[in-house]
């Protein structure tokens, strides 16, 4: 299954296009079955490079590939998969991980 559909690659934003944006939009959501492993990018750069916001041992903004996670398996071999997920604000998506959190 292709991770990132051509409908998603024209909607996400180029990398650095919402640097001044204080709530990006978060497009899409990538997730590693049977792990806590969860990925939402809010840019791209096309090709293969995101960045946005990381859900594993830690929670953090930051960049990270499609190659990597096209690569990525988990128990049992499973692969990376794309969710079906409603457009939402970075901020609410930060709420859910981070609770304790107050601000964007």
């Amino acid at each position: 299954m292709k991770l990132l559909t051509d409908e998603l690659r024209r909607k996400l934003p180029p990398l650095y296009a919402t640097e001044g944006v204080s709530d990006p939009t978060v497009i899409c959501k990538f997730f590693l079955p049977a792990t806590a492993w969860t990925w939402y990018p809010v840019e791209f750069d096309g090709t293969d490079v995101f960045f946005g916001y990381v859900v594993g041992q830690y929670t953090e903004l930051g960049y990270f590939s499609l190659s990597e996670l096209e690569e990525a398996r988990g128990p049992w071999d499973l692969a990376v998969e794309l969710d079906h997920f409603k457009v939402t604000p970075l901020s609410q998506i930060r709420r859910i991980h981070e609770p304790d959190r107050r601000t964007a």
